[in-house]
């Protein structure tokens, strides 16, 4: 797939292009922008552009239908606001406009608290009235346009003419039955236009999937009659968190949002639901699993066999719900060969400190390895009263050992066939689930596994990340007198 010809700096990943042989009204909404004290962002100049292009030989608009997908919070609204209110004074005549959401109750909430407030403190107030009666809501332009809302069903529009139809949020709607209410009132219209406007959707949202697909063709062939569409969204391989992606599909990224609030929003949120919210993506194109580390380099690297010797090191680790822990160890084999392994992974906490203790006792490990910036932080206090000696990575030694992690395991770019890892690990499910579903958050230049966002339990394998990192710096201090077999 190649990108649409843009000059904006985030273009859509599927975008119809502007025809620079055709005029268009899109510098018009921009001043209808300005008045309402949003002026357009680039994208959605863009968009005002293309979707308002007018025929240099019939003197109407090109197209009868505008698609649009965009992450939440790009400013959708905003653009969506000012093509309507241009709809009602600049078309040289009564207009009619309906605008309809998940709910009715929903568009009621969005046109008051957002089109009629906004409007009311612009200098347009005195150029319409509010009518608010339930089921007559509607904006009185005095030349005698009206901008109301309507449900979401087969029944809207009904009876009545309609020049712009606007069904946001498309996502909720799960069948066609709005858009053939909206289409025969607008059959008359000299100019009429249908917006359908979303960020994606879920499995039940046949509707807005049926636009995506059919707008992604459209693109895909080039047409730029009838119908345009725009989609501005995350490809299925995407590191969700990577800043790159962000700044790829998020078109507001830089303007209106900052990527302090993305990535606090990455931290806190269900990885799949910030997918869908922020990076516009599908849940059956990019389901959460193994999005850091592909499935077969890992898989390559079990054996079941595998057993460590002297020294070793050990960590520990909790979930941030303090549900789970775990307790990982690393080493090398009598071959020389890396191993990793999780020693304990049970529910709750309270057991952790009694088994490290154990473990410390019986293999004397080389490091015993906790993130004090981390929930397993407070095991620290009741580690060091039992005598142990903990080891705390910085910041730095985090993104280090993440780092280390990755390339003993994924093969660099262009490595020989017979690039072999220096890793291996039995095959253990807690381990293999955890990396599976695990993701990275920034952290300074580099990254760190996510604890937060994601829906799987990550403390199996920041356990035995942080303890390959133990060894990996603690072990040319240890004494190997007394080799030990692996038992535990």
């Amino acid at each position: 797939m190649t990108r649409a010809p843009s000059s904006i700096s985030c273009p859509p990943r599927w975008g119809t292009p502007r025809r620079p042989d055709r005029p268009t009204l899109g510098p018009r909404v921009a001043e209808i922008a300005e008045k309402l004290g949003t002026p357009l962002m680039p994208w959605q100049q863009h968009v005002a552009d293309v979707a308002l292009e007018v025929d240099p030989d019939t003197g109407l608009l090109v197209y009868r239908e505008v698609g649009l997908t965009v992450p939440r919070q790009s400013g959708k609204t905003t653009l969506l606001l000012s093509a309507m209110v241009h709809r009602a004074l600049g078309f040289g005549g009564r207009q009619r406009i309906l605008y309809t959401a998940q709910t009715r109750g929903a568009a009621r909430q969005k046109w008051e608290d957002e089109h009629v407030a906004t409007l009311e403190r612009t200098r347009l107030r005195r150029m319409f009235s509010v009518r608010k009666q339930l089921g007559q809501e509607a904006i009185r332009w005095k030349n005698g346009s009206r901008h109301g809302i309507s449900s979401n069903t087969e029944k809207a529009a009904h009876g009545e003419t309609l020049d712009m139809g606007v069904i946001d949020e498309a996502f909720a709607q799960e069948d066609e039955r709005l858009e053939q209410a909206f289409k025969p009132a607008m059959i008359t219209r000299p100019q009429p236009q249908l917006w359908v406007l979303s960020t994606a959707g879920t499995a039940k949202s046949t509707y807005l999937r049926g636009k995506v697909d059919a707008g992604r063709d459209r693109c895909e062939a080039g047409l730029t009659e009838a119908a345009c569409y725009f989609e501005w969204s995350a490809p299925d391989e995407a590191d969700p968190g990577d800043p790159a992606t962000w700044w790829a599909c998020m078109p507001a990224l830089g303007h209106t949002v900052t990527e302090a609030a993305v990535r606090a929003e990455f931290e806190s949120m269900k990885l799949g639901e910030f997918r869908r919210a922020f990076l516009n993506q599908w849940p059956d194109a990019a389901p959460d699993q193994w999005l850091v580390i592909p499935e077969a380099p890992w898989t390559a690297l079990t054996d079941e066999s595998s057993k460590l010797v002297d020294p070793v090191a050990f960590a520990l680790d909790i979930t941030p719900d303090r549900s789970w822990g775990a307790i990982g160890v690393a080493g090398r084999r009598a071959d020389g060969l890396e191993h990793i392994e999780v020693i304990d992974h049970r529910p709750g906490t309270r057991w952790m400190v009694p088994r490290a203790i154990e473990l410390v006792q019986r293999w004397q490990p080389c490091a015993l390895v906790v993130d004090g910036g981390g929930p397993g932080g407070s095991l620290i206090a009741d580690l060091e009263a039992a005598g142990l000696e903990v080891v705390k990575p910085s910041a730095r030694d985090l993104v280090q050992a993440c780092g280390a992690f990755y390339d003993a395991v994924v093969p660099p770019a262009g490595a020989a066939t017979d690039w072999a890892s220096p890793l291996r690990h039995l095959g253990q499910a807690p381990l293999t689930a955890a990396l599976a579903g695990a993701a990275k958050r920034p952290l300074g230049d580099a990254w760190a596994w996510a604890r937060r966002g994601v829906s799987t339990d990550i403390s199996p394998l920041v356990a035995v990340t942080l303890a390959r990192w133990g060894h990996a710096t603690r072990a040319h201090l240890a004494d190997t007198s007394d080799p030990m077999d692996n038992i535990w």
